[in-house]
């Protein structure tokens, strides 16, 4: 594999060969923090629900890692495509879900 170059290096994280969209660099550090919260939630609450057979508790569980994972640039659009504010308002928009679902 070909070294990144700095662009590729600050979208992009390769871990064992395997390519991972970074976090959003634009977000603000408590956007970031809240979101990087539930996200570690939803994926013990995967966990929790595997464990336990509880199919239901699972998908909702993974709708919050989903969730988390959009906010913060790690899925969906990309978001070095995308102007700030836009950015912003989505990292926000799931924010906002995620605090509905807890």
């Amino acid at each position: 594999m070909t070294e990144p170059d700095d662009e590729d290096a600050s979208r992009w994280l390769i871990i064992d060969g395997r390519r991972w969209r970074r976090t959003d660099p634009s977000l603000p550090s408590d956007v970031v923090e809240a979101l990087t919260s539930h996200l570690g939630q939803g994926r013990s609450g995967v966990r929790t629900a595997k464990r336990h057979g509880d199919e239901e508790g699972e998908a909702v569980a993974r709708r919050r890692v989903n969730l988390a994972k959009h906010g913060l640039g790690e899925r969906g659009p990309r978001w070095w495509e995308s102007d700030e504010a836009t950015r912003l308002r989505r990292a926000r928009e799931a924010l906002r879900e995620l605090d509905d679902l807890a």
